[in-house]
């Protein structure tokens, strides 16, 4: 293997063909992922996994039901077989098997027949979309209840109502989530999580699954890694609070830099929201990245949001981002039917996956160079440097990234620093360390 001085970047140079998918591939997944009843526990989640590990080899991890996990205890499993309320006429009002946002989730068992009255406190809407089927959640509270549009709501009649919710709670059930390893050659991570708890809804939850898994095929056809990446599905909160349990403390020591993908479906511009540290390698690789990338922005850390406020709690502190493109508090759909398929674009989701390439790209090849000639500019001709970086408008941008990382090499500046420094694109000034180190102009620091 060669030496730091003289290892070049090769391996990786070029992108690796045929990785970057087709947007009709990641459709075909996505409509077999979209009718499955996903809750933070139970079959749909295990269901999820198996159709996310044909692309990712995902290792299954259980965690069972009344397990302490951080301050929060794992629930029982949950299992839904059936849920459905049938009007005073006979007819069908709602159905979980037509949608499942229709029940809400984690309701606690009911059979029985009830008044229009005694139904309204069991009923939820939303007025201000009255097209829409809320989506409601009741983990740690046992109640039941149905979701469905405001239209349909206030067009119930009068009458007795009869209610069939057939659900359960396995107190000897189990959390599930699931990991996959791409062991690079140092020990440093890169962490890519995401969550698969939500049903039926395609930004807030199928995005991110989808992004993460076909971006596991990029590091993976490396033909040499530096970092190592571990790719993590969970269920969104106590799953991240789960696998924290397990593994902060070992993370606190190899993480070197994590995101959290949620919401990267819709068409907008790709957003990274910044770690609790705020300067992280994460924060860093992900501005550089993107930095000449048309329609990017990048926004502070707050505590809220998603699996990010787990990572970035006090206690870990992680270097963790969360990418999306629509913030949740920016689109009125969020939590709601209408964030269907209509909403997102499957050539969007391949682009989110390309973008990611891009981060991992640059935290592959991002090193930190000490020049060996550093009195003085080394003369660069008789290297035959001048010679390659060819003629025009060519030979003036890489003269210009070859001044600026010889004048930064210098044990201090990694390439993010140089390219935050001079301006450059990451990818300008990577391209001309390998032929200074080939020169022997400079060598690997870190």
């Amino acid at each position: 293997m060669p030496s730091d001085r003289t290892a070049r970047r090769a391996d990786n140079d070029d992108e690796v063909p045929g990785l970057l998918p087709d947007p009709a591939e990641i459709e075909e997944t996505f409509d077999r992922l979209w009718p499955i009843m996903r809750s933070i526990t139970g079959d749909g989640v295990r269901e999820t996994h198996d159709i996310l590990g044909e692309i990712v080899p995902l290792t299954r991890h259980e965690v069972p039901s009344g397990t302490k996990v951080l301050d929060w205890q794992v629930p029982p499993e949950w299992v839904c077989l059936g849920a459905t309320l049938t009007g005073p006429d006979g007819k069908t009002v709602v159905d979980v098997r037509d949608h499942t946002l229709h029940l809400v989730n984690y309701s606690a068992p009911f059979h029985g027949a009830v008044s229009r009255q005694e139904l309204e406190a069991h009923l939820y809407s939303l007025p201000d979309l009255p097209d829409a089927i809320p989506y409601v959640t009741s983990y740690y509270t046992p109640r039941w209840g149905f979701c469905l549009t405001d239209t349909q709501r206030h067009a119930l009649p009068d009458g007795d109502y009869q209610v069939a919710i057939d659900t359960a709670f396995k107190e000897d059930g189990s959390l599930t989530y699931s990991e996959a390893v791409l062991p690079g050659d140092t020990a440093e991570e890169v962490l890519f999580s995401t969550y698969t708890c939500h049903p039926s809804m395609a930004n807030n939850e199928l995005s991110g699954p989808l992004v993460a898994a076909y971006l596991y095929r990029h590091p993976a056809a490396l033909p040499r890694r530096r970092l190592t990446y571990r790719f993590v599905f969970t269920p969104e909160t106590i799953g991240a609070i789960a696998y924290l349990d397990r593994d902060g403390a070992r993370l606190k020591q190899a993480l070197a830099a994590g995101y959290v993908l949620t919401c990267v479906g819709n068409p907008a511009r790709l957003t990274r929201k910044g770690s609790r540290q705020g300067d992280s390698l994460a924060d860093r690789a992900a501005a550089a990245a993107w930095a000449h990338r048309e329609g990017t922005r990048l926004i502070d850390f707050y505590p809220s949001g998603s699996d990010e406020r787990q990572y970035c709690s006090p206690g870990f502190d992680l270097p963790v981002c969360s990418i999306s493109r629509t913030l949740p508090a920016e689109y009125g759909t969020y939590h709601t039917s209408l964030d269907n398929r209509d909403f997102i674009s499957f050539e969007t989701l391949a682009d989110s996956v390309a973008a990611m390439t891009e981060v991992v790209r640059v935290l592959e090849t991002n090193r930190t160079y000490n020049s060996l000639f550093p009195y003085g500019e080394p003369r660069l001709g008789p290297r035959g440097l001048v010679h390659t970086l060819g003629a025009g408008r060519d030979a003036r941008q890489r003269m210009e990234a070859v001044q600026w990382f010889l004048n930064l090499a210098d044990g201090q500046h990694d390439l993010i620093a140089m390219a935050e420094r001079s301006g450059l694109p990451f990818a300008q000034l990577e391209a001309v360390t390998g032929p200074c180190l080939e020169a022997g102009l400079v060598e690997v620091v870190g």
